[in-house]
């Protein structure tokens, strides 16, 4: 390869030429939770789902409406299709969403209502999903939470009937009466007791680019949105000794451990760990024609810097990141800035 082949070769990657955006990937998670009505809305907020479906699953018969479905005697659940990211959101992270809209327990229906299209299932779609909705549904049944037996049904996928119109986004459409309803049936006070706000699932968003830019330094700016590197040596944590956390400087959500953190001589902080797996997330990245592995944020989607093999036992990993990317939450602070969970950890 000449030298003016390799450098337009170079350029192109550089400007994003050579190696084109990764695309976005689909898989299908089918949820019953009674009234699909009330299972669109906790999916549609949550990062990384692509479409939520108010539909019917279950039965045997070729077609489904709610004329049918309603009367009780097809076989049918009322159900939810999601359409979601495996890079950006997990399905055991959708099965987590899953157990908190529901009452697993009942297994005549779901609150005020009664009949066999509203109980309660896990439509799998392959031996995966299968593995993980029956682990899942093992711990909520080993957690104490609940006194009577896990009702709600694992059971293969079955074909999804999409709802009449006049049932999708139900709750935007008719936002009174939906919230009459919910009150009404007794599942919102009852998630409210079952599930209160410190159990509940913390939400980390990424703000509007405008935001960003107001929020942000230039440095921070260009290291998670633009995927640029920081001097080493010059920069905030690469010696940080202290005992804590680091979050992710966009969205807040917890990456790292000062436990897991050691000196790997690069000037950057370096751990050998995520304090939480599901935050990470990791891509290949083809730059400058060297093939390495990246390290975002699930939730903020922040470049954080990249992961290599050569870290100490016992995960013999080096998560190289930059402190551009990173905001140390000190040990003494874990519980005023809500990350008291975490305490433990010390």
């Amino acid at each position: 390869m000449s030298i003016m082949v390799m450098l337009l070769a170079v350029l192109m990657v550089v400007m994003g030429l050579a190696a084109p955006a990764m695309a976005e990937q689909k898989e299908i998670a089918v949820f019953g939770g009674g009234c699909f009505w009330c299972l669109e809305p906790p999916f549609e907020e949550l990062e990384g789902v692509i479409e939520v479906t108010a539909g019917y699953a279950g039965g045997s018969k070729e077609t489904a409406d709610y004329q049918q479905v309603s009367s009780g005697r097809t076989g049918h659940y009322e159900a939810v299709r999601i359409i979601y990211d495996p890079q950006r959101i997990s399905y055991a992270q959708l099965l987590e969403v899953f157990w908190r809209q529901i009452d697993p327990t009942d297994s005549g229906g779901q609150f005020a209502d009664r009949g066999s299209q509203y109980k309660t299932a896990i439509f799998y779609q392959n031996e995966e999903q299968k593995r993980l909705a029956e682990q899942s549904k093992a711990e909520l049944a080993a957690s104490g939470r609940f006194e009577r037996p896990i009702a709600t049904q694992i059971v293969p996928a079955v074909p999804f009937y999409e709802a009449e119109e006049s049932h999708q986004d139900y709750y935007r459409k008719n936002s009174s009466h939906y919230a009459a309803y919910s009150q009404g049936s007794g599942r919102k006070a009852f998630l409210a007791k079952t599930w209160p706000p410190k159990d509940q699932p913390k939400k980390y968003l990424k703000p509007s680019d405008e935001e960003l830019r107001r929020r942000l330094t230039p440095l921070q700016y260009k290291v998670t949105q633009k995927e640029e590197t920081e001097p080493a040596f010059r920069n905030e944590y690469w010696d940080n000794k202290e005992e804590g956390i680091y979050v992710d400087i966009v969205s807040g959500e917890p990456l790292f451990s000062s436990r897991d953190k050691f000196d790997s001589g690069t000037g950057w902080p370096s751990f050998s760990r995520p304090l939480e797996p599901k935050n990470v997330v990791e891509k290949k990245d083809r730059h400058f024609l060297i093939v390495r592995t990246e390290v975002r944020s699930r939730h903020g989607d922040s470049h954080l810097g990249h992961v290599f093999d050569d870290g100490p036992p016992p995960t013999g990993l080096r998560y190289c990141l930059n402190s551009a990317a990173l905001r140390f939450v000190p040990l003494a602070r874990l519980e005023e800035e809500g990350y008291g969970e975490y305490l433990n950890n010390f």
